[in-house]
């Protein structure tokens, strides 16, 4: 489980470090700065879910094709997007991790009985959400 989720935020990672390089358009000083502070949050939680897999004895997965194989993202090749394509795809992400999340968070719980990893779920999923919350005001703000 925790390595599905090593994955996936790597992925996320890596797709909001593209949109950061990428961003064009009336508000790339903004969007630039977000992605940028967004990717540095996702690289810090990259490093706690592989130490966590580790803490409980696990080999944290650590290359290209581990991720590709294990993610449930979608990657985006860097191309001409809209910023505001940009923002939606990051969000849509950050909600379908977070969905993860709230299954792992009972998961963990329930059928592991692994109250420390449940309470370190709970802990990206409120990170997660913040995050989606930002991305869900850029987009009512009308980003282009």
């Amino acid at each position: 489980m925790l390595n599905l989720l090593l994955a996936d935020e790597f992925v996320l990672s890596t797709k909001t470090r593209n949109f950061h390089w990428n961003v064009t358009g009336e508000t790339f000083g903004q969007l630039h700065r977000l992605f940028n502070e967004q990717y540095d949050e996702l690289n810090q939680i990259i490093d706690d879910v592989a130490e966590r897999v580790r803490a409980l004895g696990g080999t944290s997965a650590g290359s290209l094709g581990e991720y590709l194989k294990l993610t449930r993202l979608d990657e985006t090749p860097a191309q001409p997007l809209a910023a505001a394509h940009m923002v939606e795809s990051l969000l849509a992400d950050h909600e379908a991790v977070i969905e993860q999340l709230r299954e792992g968070v009972a998961v963990s719980l329930e059928q592991y009985h692994d109250a420390g990893t449940s309470n370190f779920l709970s802990g990206l999923l409120e990170r997660h959400e913040k995050t989606a919350w930002m991305l869900r005001a850029h987009l009512s703000e009308g980003v282009r």
